[in-house]
């Protein structure tokens, strides 16, 4: 593609940048007793700067000392070629040193003139292009028709061709007068480094398996924290909106998670600080996912479910930088549930309450309750800094209106990080992050054990569409008239209200002392609290509340204590071995406080949950507790190079739980890996297309600390109790002691590659792992004599294995861009092992008003963690069937119709054959929640100062069980509404149909009829930006200022029929994939812009 027009443009922006490159750019350089040369080539990898100079009159390998932070290009060099008679001189990027003796500007005056054009290698004109006399300072830069000339030079001149992106030339001039020359494209890759457990690494000596995420991505569009940012960005890394309500929680597992009963969250480390607060993603300046045993055993106990970097932004040495980010939202639901109207509501019920009498009305109740969401976002950082120190400040607030009236989020972030130079040998930080965030809103799911009108999108679903929102006095709510007692949606809305309020703060200072050229001693002391409280008010006007009014308040604190205290040791001697080690002990104290009050029996609801003495019964319900926990560990770390080849790392980590029994406190986590940079050896130079070749692989052991604090200890609960008529205080013991409990450990097995090709235009990531997790934590149940149910004990064992495959290519360059980045990951998991000898584990996620609702849901040896359990629907009966006998099933025409697939022997063993009753023995599992593979996929182009994103994420195979769907189509005893597939329900005059008539006996059972295909593919942002032109950006003293438009969730395609397929209803390890009365996700149109003071 012809590149003329993009090096007009990149001619313009080099007039301007000519002394901005130099004076912007900083660098940091550490080499100890190396070449000049080395340096050299150092600052060329980290810059876009190059050097000229003649060999045979610059010393080049004379052995130097350099040791620089964030310091501009001139000091680097005054620092390097002090006391020597070489001279330097920048001319935008390139920078051309010589001897005392040679004059700067100018070369001999005797000598010819040379001209000619320069054009890439499709032709096009190349504008800007370095033109430079080899040895000396002379030179020009090509005009907007590619041409140069230049007068007076040497006959035997070399002339040197450079521009940024293109490969460098050099042809002698020998006694001709023109010279046009053809640069071609030059991808270079860059060396990055990588934040790894307690210290940094760079890309190239990686061992381990290391996703990372570059900031830019993570505020690509709108969003509430950086794990919704993430999602679909890294492979293996399976992120999920548990609901689309504002501020609403993600569910996040690193290659499946480890634990069926233990937390899956992997630990976040902010700035060297584990269980930190998750910054905004503005103030991300780079993340890192640390997935494999060798890159997470560092963090022991706290690493099993893997680990999350992120480096926040800091200050750069020079002029104040001001960043302002600004954004505003529409949003709207991206799918309704089609429902019956009310005259389809009344003609579908008619038949089986004839004594029903309408309101007459037509009401939508999804219309009622929803609206236009709205989101705005501002951040405002300023920066800067010297020698001596550096500073971030930056503030920022998020606003979201839900799409429910009602609903809302909004949150407010200070963050600050300040770095001081004390002195040569010792450097001290300081971090602060502090965030305000308040919820409101109405309880929108029913949670565990709830009514009928906790939720009011269930209430929006059921309620009947032929009634009003009042009574035909006009002030009276409506009510439900068949059956099922529903508030009404608007009574909810309105009356009823839900508070959250969130404050945390943070905070962590860092020293760094430098005791010798390859020793460093680190520290980190740092300090975080979260205080926040809940509270909720029933209306005495809606039935849930009984007609007098039902508030609750819940409050917790809770604070931490972590201090990371490690050596760092990094050497390289006889120029090929690299040797690193650190060693380190840290500390941690968590301490939870938590309260709550419940009252009712109001004589007002104006004072909402803000008088809980005004409840007139008694007793008001009180709740108070306390939990502390500690963790001792000491770490160490060793990796070893040879040649750059050969690379071997080690880590261990022993860990001390105040959580687990006196006999297993202590557990050690061992890892080690090893990666080879084959392409490096002599028999792969003469394969040009591979740029990068590195195999790796890993073998370790993390453990999982994330159960109750107590859990080892017997324990005691308060319990009134009535002696001889009197009610007394008591309490009863509600646990045994256990001195085995253990940790969970997983061993954690990983083999990768990293290949690049076309000079590292395209680059493969691929990883194959397999974890295998022993000694879980299970509720086991205790036979009757003990008093106590069940006890925690360490039995099972739990596995996840699969292949991720991430490409990251750059597909074209010059005037147009386009770059490509994709992902995959494959899981499989396996439960290899149950208590009771493998014996099933049955539970049920359904809604609490389902009472008696049979297990949907299995843990089985041998099967997927989580899987489906119930009947398999075969349709509806059809008249002159054969029915299969069964107590609660139909024998009838139109009636649902299961398999009978399982029966007993004689001697009550299962002989998997029919047997011609349906039972539970029937039941089988119907489903898989878990993904066959989830994706992403992002490509990003540029012309000129235009550019365009288009980012996809999705999942393929997963299973929903929509308990939604079942309530709303089951067409069993009440009268709620339900939708359109109702007028498809069996008739005798509609046979062709899978849907069965109403029957009012009918109850409800888990079946294969309401699991349905979970996999969508979702265009997740488009993103058309526009970048104004420098000379439009100066006049306004900007340094940079950017327009954007960009839609979020803007298309979907997936076979789910409920609001979306992305749900976690009660958001548990072991119950995923199940959906009822979900917040709707919404979709959105945001404009934004990016101003640089």
């Amino acid at each position: 593609m012809k590149l003329s027009v993009f090096f007009s443009f990149l001619f313009i922006a080099q007039a301007w940048a000519t002394s901005t490159y130099s004076q912007e750019t900083r660098l940091t350089l550490d080499m100890k007793n190396v070449r000049v040369m080395d340096v050299l080539d150092a600052i060329e990898k980290k810059s876009e700067f190059f050097f000229f100079f003649n060999e045979k009159l610059v010393n080049v390998d004379r052995k130097v000392d350099i040791e620089v932070k964030e310091g501009k290009i001139e000091e680097i060099l005054s620092d390097l070629f002090q006391k020597t008679d070489i001279n330097y001189k920048v001319i935008d990027r390139q920078i051309i040193l010589t001897p005392q003796s040679v004059e700067m500007d100018a070369v001999q005056q005797v000598g010819k003139k040379v001209s000619g054009k320069v054009t890439d290698s499709t032709g096009g004109l190349l504008p800007g292009v370095s033109v430079v006399v080899k040895g000396t300072t002379t030179g020009v830069v090509t005009d907007n028709n590619g041409s140069y000339s230049l007068s007076n030079i040497p006959e035997n001149a070399t002339l040197q061709f450079s521009f940024v992106g293109m490969t460098t030339k050099e042809i002698a001039s020998g006694n001709k007068t023109t010279i046009n020359v053809t640069l071609d494209e030059e991808t270079i890759g860059l060396d990055e480094v990588v934040a790894i457990g307690y210290g940094t690494v760079k890309k190239s000596d990686l061992t381990g398996s290391v996703s990372s995420v570059k900031s830019d991505k993570l505020v690509a569009f709108p969003n509430s924290g950086a794990v919704q940012a993430l999602q679909g960005r890294a492979a293996g890394v399976q992120i999920t909106a548990n609901n689309g309500d504002p501020g609403g929680s993600m569910s996040i597992k690193v290659r499946g998670g480890t634990s069926i009963n233990a937390s899956n969250n992997p630990l976040y480390v902010v700035d060297g600080f584990p269980g930190a607060f998750l910054p905004q993603p503005e103030d991300i300046e780079s993340l890192e996912i640390l997935k494999d045993a060798s890159a997470t055993a560092i963090y022991g106990s706290r690493g099993a479910n893997g680990v999350v970097m992120i480096t926040t932004k800091k200050g750069k040495k020079g002029k104040v930088k001001i960043e302002y980010n600004a954004s505003i939202s529409q949003q709207k639901e991206t799918k309704r549930i089609e429902l019956l109207n009310a005259q389809e509501f009344l003609d579908f019920n008619k038949p089986y309450y004839p004594n029903y009498v309408s309101d007459g009305q037509e009401t939508d109740w999804l219309d009622v309750i929803l609206q236009k969401g709205s989101i705005q976002t501002q951040q405002l950082s300023v920066s800067g800094g010297n020698e001596v120190a550096d500073y971030y400040i930056s503030g920022s607030y998020f606003d979201q209106k839900g799409l429910i009236s009602s609903s809302g989020f909004n949150k407010y972030s200070i963050t600050s990080n300040i770095n001081i130079k004390a002195t040569d040998w010792f450097k001290i930080g300081l971090n602060l992050f502090l965030q305000r965030s308040n919820t409101d809103g109405v309880p929108t799911q029913e949670g565990s054990g709830g009514s009928s009108q906790a939720g009011i999108i269930g209430s929006a679903l059921r309620f009947m569409p032929d009634q009003g929102i009042y009574k035909p006095d006009g002030v009276t709510y409506s009510l439900a008239k068949l059956g099922d007692p529903i508030d009404n949606p608007y009574t909810i809305l309105k009356e009823n209200t839900s508070n959250q309020v969130d404050d945390r703060i943070q905070a962590n200072i860092s020293g760094e002392f430098k005791i010798t050229k390859d020793l460093t001693f680190n520290t980190i002391l740092g300090l975080s609290t979260n205080s926040g409280r809940i509270g909720t008010y029933a209306s005495s006007l809606t039935s849930s509340a009984a007609a007098k009014g039902n508030a609750t308040m819940n409050a917790a604190k809770n604070s931490s204590f972590d201090s990371e205290n490690f050596f760092n040791y990094n050497h390289k001697f006889a120029s090929i071995h690299a040797l690193t080690a650190m060693v380190g002990y840290s500390h941690s104290l968590e301490r939870r406080e938590s309260w709550g009050a419940a009252s009712n029996a109001f004589i007002t609801d104006a004072f909402s949950f803000w008088n809980m003495g005004g409840g007139a019964e008694t007793p008001s319900i009180a709740s108070s507790g306390v939990i502390e926990a500690q963790l001792t560990s000491f770490f160490g770390r060793l990796t070893y190079g040879l040649n750059d080849k050969y690379l071997l790392t080690l880590n261990s980590r022993y860990d001390g739980s105040s959580r687990f029994s006196k006999n297993h406190k202590w557990a050690f986590f061992p890892s080690g890996s090893m990666a080879w940079n084959m392409h490096k050896e002599s028999f792969m130079k003469n394969i040009p297309l591979i740029s990068q070749f590195k195999w790796r692989i890993s073998y370790g052991v993390v453990g999982n600390q994330a159960i109750g604090s107590y859990q080892t200890l017997a324990r005691l609960s308060p319990v009134l109790s009535i002696v001889n008529g009197v009610v007394v205080n008591a309490v009863r013991p509600t646990a045994v002691a256990n001195d085995n409990l253990k940790w969970e450990s997983t061993a954690s097995t990983n083999v990768g590659a990293d290949i690049a090709i076309l000079k590292n235009r395209i680059n493969f990531t691929v990883d194959m792992y397999k974890n295998v997790t022993s000694d879980m934590l299970f509720q086991v149940n205790l036979p009757p004599y003990a008093g106590i149910p069940s006890q925690m004990q360490n039995i099972g064992k739990y596995e996840n294995k699969g292949l991720e495959l991430s490409v990251a290519s750059k597909n074209m360059t010059g005037q147009f861009k386009w770059t490509t980045d994709f992902n995959i990951t494959f899981n499989r998991s396996k439960i290899l092992e149950l208590p009771d000898n493998g014996k099933d584990i049955l539970s049920s996620n359904a809604p609490g008003h389902w009472p008696g609702f049979a297990n949907s849901q299995i843990l089985r040896v041998g099967q997927p963690l989580g899987s489906f359990y119930g009947y398999i629907y075969d349709g509806v009966y059809q008249t002159g069937d054969t029915f299969i006998p069964g107590a609660g099933f139909e024998q009838a025409a139109g009636g649902e119709k299961y398999r009978d697939i399982n029966g007993k022997d004689a001697s009550g063993k299962l002989t998997g054959l029919p047997d011609n009753t349906l039972n539970t023995n029937d039941q089988t599992i119907i489903g898989n929640p878990n993904p066959k593979f989830f994706y992403g996929f992002n490509n990003e182009f540029s012309y000129k100062g235009f550019d365009l994103g288009i980012f996809i994420q999705g999942s393929q195979g997963n299973d929903i069980y929509s308990y939604t769907l079942q309530e709303l189509e089951n067409l069993g005893a009440y009268g709620y509404n339900s939708t359109k597939k109702a007028l498809e329900r069996w008739s005798p005059t509609n046979t062709n149909t899978d849907v069965p008539m109403k029957n009012l006996s009918r109850s409800l059972k888990p079946s294969s009829r309401w699991v349905m295909d979970g996999s969508y593919l979702r265009v997740k942002n488009i993103m058309l930006g526009y970048t104004l032109p420098n000379s439009i950006v100066q006049k306004l003293s900007l340094q940079k200022a950017r327009i954007y438009l960009s839609a979020q969730n803007f298309f979907t395609i997936t076979k789910y029929r409920g609001f979306d397929p992305e749900v976690n209803y009660r958001m548990q390890n072991n119950s995923s994939g199940t959906d009822y009365a979900s917040y709707p996700m919404a979709k959105s149109i945001t404009a934004g812009l990016n101003i640089v003071f």
